[in-house]
């Protein structure tokens, strides 16, 4: 399939396919992985990060300063929480009512029915709020939350059906 294919565009394209081509070998080191950085504004940027410090989630005090926080989801994940008012100078946009309007999903996939338990559970006790009721589809296992500033959180696991009394 054509880069013009999936863009829904109506004539192939004049050269080979750039979307898909393997770039020539320049070296004998691997690749380095891709890494996601998410950047949340937050009204509060300490209560923010003594929540995700709740939630088990370690600091990264290289990325962190006096208006934003970085924490540590996964190796290849980092949540940086910036300061509203430099969210806005950043980006040169409003920043979302996230009350009544949805920015994103945030989805974390994680192991087992346990860690999807804990994790939730350590963020209502940290003051997030449920965003949906639990989904349990015996394949799919997944709860939602709204972390202190609105942002919708599901953390989930997959695997093969078990009954639901099993968790």
């Amino acid at each position: 399939m054509t880069a013009a294919t999936v863009l829904g565009a109506s004539m192939a394209p004049a050269h080979p396919d750039p979307i898909n081509a393997q770039p020539p070998p320049t070296t004998t080191e691997a690749p380095m992985s891709t890494k996601i950085a998410v950047n949340l504004p937050v009204k509060d940027v300490a209560a923010s990060s003594r929540f995700f410090a709740a939630l088990g989630f370690p600091p990264d005090n290289k990325l962190g300063n006096k208006t934003m926080a970085a924490f540590v989801i996964s190796d290849d994940i980092y949540v940086l929480l910036v300061d509203q008012a430099q969210f806005t100078a950043t980006t040169k946009k409003e920043i979302p009512d996230t009350a009544a309007t949805s920015e994103v999903i945030l989805q974390l996939q994680v192991a087992g029915r346990q860690r999807v338990d804990e994790l939730a559970g350590h963020a209502f006790a940290a003051g997030a709020l449920p965003a949906n009721e639990p989904n349990d589809q015996g394949f799919l296992y997944g709860r939602s939350f709204r972390d202190l500033d609105g942002h919708h959180w599901d953390v989930f696991c997959t695997g093969p059906a078990t009954p639901k009394e099993q968790t």
